[in-house]
C-alpha cells in the first residue's frame, strides 16, 4: 500500500482545469507563430528553441494556476515536485521510466519487424545520428558494436538532457492535471489528460509534425490516440510513485529514444510513424499490452488507502473514483 496523494477537492476544479488548460494552450500556440509567419515550418531555425519553450508552458501553466487561479496549500507536494520520502519514495519508478521508455520502443520495432511492416537491419548503422558518426568503416573491428555501444551512450546517458524540456510538460499535464482530474475515476483523468494533451500539439501537427504524410485530420487522431496510451502509463508512474519525476524520466527517454526507429531502419528507407514506432499503430499495440499487464498485476488502477465515506463527483452521475 503507498501512500495516499493529498487532494482538496472532492469535485473536478473547474476553475482551476479550465486556468490551466488556457494557460497551457494559448502561449504555446502563440510560440509556433514565427514558425508559420515565417513560411519555413519546422525547417525554421526557430524551430528547437521555440519548441523547448514551448514545452515548459505547461509547467508555468500548473504552477500559476495552483498559486493564483486555484491555490493549493501544499503546491510543490501537489504538483508531484517535492515526495514525502524524497528521493527514496519514487527512485525505483524513477528507474522504471529510465530504462522501460527505451525498451518499449525496441519492442515496437520488434513487432513492427515481425508484422512486415518496418524493414530491420539490426546490426546495420549506416543512418547512426550524424553526432555519432564516427571514423568507422567495414575495416575497423567491432565497428558494429563500438556503433551499437555509442548508441547506447547516445540514448541511456545523453538522454538524460532530454528529461529537462519533458519536465516542462510533465509539471503540467501529469503533475497538475492528471491529479485535478481524479474526482473523474483514474480512466477518466487518463483519457481527458490524453485528449487534451494530443490537442495541444494542434499547431505542430498543422506543420508536420509527427505524422507529415497524412492529412491534418488524420495526424490529430493518431496523436491523440498515442497521447492516451502513453499518458496513461505516464499517469500511472506519477500515481503510483506520488511524484511527477517517473513521468518526466519517461518522458525525456521516449524522446531520446525517438532516434531508435531510423537507426535500424534499411538504410534510405523511409520511417513511417504512422505504422513504425509508438507513435504508429504497431507501437499503440505494444503501449496497449503494458496497460493490460498493469491492470493484470492489479497495479492499475493505482489503490490508495480507502476514504470513509463517499464522495460526490463532477456531477450526481459522476462519482468520484475510489481507490479500495
Amino acid at each position: 500500500m503507498i501512500e495516499r496523494m493529498n487532494s482538496e477537492y472532492d469535485r473536478v476544479d473547474v476553475r482551476g482545469a479550465v486556468g490551466f488548460v488556457l494557460i497551457a494552450y494559448i502561449p504555446a500556440w502563440l510560440l509556433t507563430l514565427p514558425l508559420w509567419l515565417s513560411g519555413q515550418g519546422l525547417n525554421s531555425t526557430w524551430y528547437p528553441p521555440l519548441l523547448i519553450a514551448m514545452m515548459f508552458m505547461p509547467s508555468v501553466a500548473a504552477l500559476v494556476t495552483s498559486r493564483w487561479i486555484s491555490p493549493g496549500r501544499r503546491v510543490l507536494r501537489e504538483i508531484g515536485i517535492t515526495h514525502p520520502r524524497g528521493l527514496r519514495g519514487w527512485w525505483k519508478h524513477g528507474l522504471l521510466g529510465w530504462f522501460g521508455a527505451p525498451l518499449a520502443m525496441m519492442l515496437t520495432l520488434v513487432v513492427g519487424w515481425a508484422l512486415t511492416v518496418y524493414d530491420a537491419h539490426w546490426l546495420d548503422f549506416t543512418d547512426l545520428p550524424g553526432q555519432l558518426q564516427f571514423a568507422l568503416t567495414d575495416q575497423t573491428p567491432d565497428s558494429s558494436i563500438t556503433s551499437l555501444l555509442l548508441l547506447l551512450v547516445n540514448v541511456f546517458v545523453f538522454g538524460w538532457l532530454n528529461v529537462v524540456p519533458a519536465a516542462g510538460e510533465e509539471l503540467g499535464w501529469r503533475g497538475y492535471l492528471n491529479r485535478a482530474l481524479l474526482p473523474l475515476g483514474q480512466p477518466g483523468a487518463f483519457l481527458v489528460t490524453g485528449v487534451l494533451w494530443g490537442l495541444w500539439h494542434a499547431p505542430l501537427l498543422l506543420l508536420g509534425y509527427n505524422y507529415p504524410a497524412v492529412p491534418s485530420v488524420a495526424a490529430f487522431l493518431l496523436m491523440i490516440v498515442f497521447c492516451v496510451l502513453v499518458g496513461t502509463l505516464l499517469g500511472w508512474l506519477r500515481l503510483a510513485s506520488g511524484s511527477v519525476w517517473p513521468a518526466a524520466i519517461a518522458h525525456g527517454f521516449l524522446n531520446a529514444a525517438a532516434i531508435l526507429p531510423q537507426v535500424f531502419n534499411a538504410p534510405g528507407e523511409p520511417v513511417s510513424n504512422v505504422s513504425v514506432g509508438l507513435l504508429g499503430w504497431t507501437g499503440w499495440i505494444v503501449l496497449g499490452l503494458l496497460i493490460l499487464l498493469l491492470i493484470a498485476l492489479q497495479k492499475l488502477p493505482v489503490r490508495f488507502p480507502a476514504r470513509e465515506a463517499d464522495e460526490p463527483g463532477l456531477s450526481r452521475g459522476v462519482p468520484r473514483f475510489h481507490h479500495r
